[in-house]
């Protein structure tokens, strides 16, 4: 996948090196969204003292994504994912109701990966404004 400046990034990238806080999101610039993504921003110290990196997923195309980087001036990477086939494989790809409506799209999930690209925790159930402080006790809880 391409990050927000066409650059091509894999999880291959961070084996052996540092694990992965891999987040999917809806879209990009929504409040949701800005909330997660700038909780994750403020909290980018902590999560590399504790051995990860995070990146977020959307299918919101390369030029969205750059945008919503560049707005809210975030510290890690944002992949777009247009055809949603990395955000299907991770189960995140599903029908959704809202305001009476109903369509695919993005179910808000966060994946724990550590260093050896295993799969560590999957958080699916978190508050957006919040998730970066639940996702900090979590890594230490893990860590204990």
């Amino acid at each position: 996948m391409n990050d927000q400046d066409g650059k091509k990034i894999s999880l291959k990238d961070f084996k052996g090196k540092q694990g992965v806080v891999l987040y999917f999101y809806p879209r990009a610039s929504t409040p949701g969204c800005t909330l997660q993504a700038n909780g994750l921003k403020d909290i980018k110290a902590e999560l590399e003292t504790r051995g990860y990196a995070a990146v977020g997923v959307s299918f919101d195309p390369v030029v969205k994504i750059k945008k919503f980087h560049d707005k809210y001036e975030l510290n890690f990477p944002l992949l777009s994912d247009e055809d949603h086939t990395i955000i299907d494989k991770y189960g995140c790809w599903q029908l959704k109701k809202f305001m009476g409506r109903e369509n695919m799209g993005t179910v808000r999930t966060t994946f724990i990966i550590d260093k050896e690209s295993r799969l560590v925790k999957v958080m699916d159930k978190f508050k957006t404004k919040s998730h970066h402080e639940t996702l900090l006790e979590l890594l230490d809880e893990l860590t204990e």
